[in-house]
């Protein structure tokens, strides 16, 4: 495959027309599966990534429309501890790590937006050096990792197989628990990893209505369902998460529609258990987002709480009170958790 200089690059709207790859992740196993699947892209030899993704003068949106990929290795931090934001789910040593950078959706309320300059997708082809430091931190103590947390892995895992990775280090080592949380239709029976109660597969389910409305491209809602029952039927853990509620002003009657289609679906006393937030996010990345993308989620006026911005107390209060009610229909409480 011949490499192209920067200059010689065109727009394209066909998604990974052309890939970056960095001089150091050339002859990595990731990097020459990943070649191999999109043998007629463009192919851009880069020094670093960040001299593509951190670029000025990106336009995020449009980036989005017509994705590129960066093939890059991490030398940077692998796993991190958990953020306060974020539900660690009872586990006492709550981590997450991100090999992919991005989303290959497009959620109008994602933080990534405010996080990250660029539409592009990166994709850390040393996935060895991760395991690697997962077994350091191991040494230590148990770790509950989040392994899908800047991107969404088993809607790329038939381009990277990085989840199937992730599943087999998690069977040879005890004392790691994973969350691969997805909006995708992946059937994860393809993994062809046994079931485990410490590798847990946690499905994003959002309204009709938001999905539609916000939620662009990604799996309608009664297909996330079915994978989820699909996953459900093969004997996998599955953790179900209502997060982030959006407020619009019919929230009761679609939320309510939600949980009841869902659970006429799936057997409660199937799940592991059930995740409720409301959207909130950091007032920088607010700001962030605002510039990029004029919304209704963006340009809502939240109420700013330690740096945080989610909706005023009283309507705050409203939502999780209606959210947690509703639910209690169909799932105990001590299932759900509340973020």
């Amino acid at each position: 495959k011949r490499f192209m200089n920067l200059s010689e690059t065109k727009s394209s709207a066909r998604p990974f027309s052309h890939i970056y790859v960095e001089k150091e992740a050339e002859g990595y196993e990731l990097t020459d599966r990943i070649l191999k699947k999109f043998s007629d892209s463009n192919i851009i030899g880069i020094r670093h990534y960040k001299d593509v993704f951190n670029r000025a003068g990106q336009d995020f949106i449009l980036q989005k429309q017509a994705k590129s990929l960066i093939l890059a290795v991490n030398h940077g931090e692998l796993i991190y501890p958990g953020a306060k934001v974020c539900q660690s789910f009872g586990n006492d040593f709550f981590y997450y790590t991100s090999s992919i950078m991005n989303c290959i959706y497009d959620c109008e309320y994602c933080y990534l937006q405010g996080m990250y300059p660029s539409g592009s997708i990166v994709i850390f082809v040393n996935i060895e050096d991760y395991f690697s430091r997962a077994e350091e931190i191991l040494k230590e103590h148990p770790m509950y990792l989040c392994i899908s947390y800047d991107t969404d892995l088993l809607a790329m895992e038939e381009i990277t197989g990085i989840t199937a990775g992730w599943c087999n280090f998690t069977l040879s080592h005890p004392d790691l628990k994973i969350e691969i949380r997805t909006k995708s239709a992946y059937d994860v029976s393809m993994l062809a990893i046994p079931p485990c109660d410490r590798i847990i597969f946690a499905w994003t389910i959002s309204p009709d209505e938001i999905t539609s409305s916000f939620e662009h491209n990604t799996p309608l809602p009664a297909i996330r369902i079915n994978a989820a029952r699909t996953a459900v039927n093969n004997g996998y853990t599955v953790r179900l998460c209502f997060d982030p509620m959006i407020y619009v002003p019919d929230y009761r009657e679609i939320y309510g529609r939600l949980y009841k289609n869902v659970f006429d679906v799936l057997n409660a006393r199937d799940i592991l258990d059930v995740s409720l937030g409301l959207f909130r996010i950091s007032s920088t990345y607010i700001k962030s987002m605002r510039k990029k993308r004029s919304c209704r989620i963006t340009m809502y006026p939240y109420s700013n709480i330690d740096g945080v911005c989610t909706y005023e107390k009283e309507l705050a209060d409203k939502m999780l009170s209606f959210a947690k009610n509703e639910l209690l229909k169909y799932v105990s409480e001590d299932k759900i958790y509340i973020i």
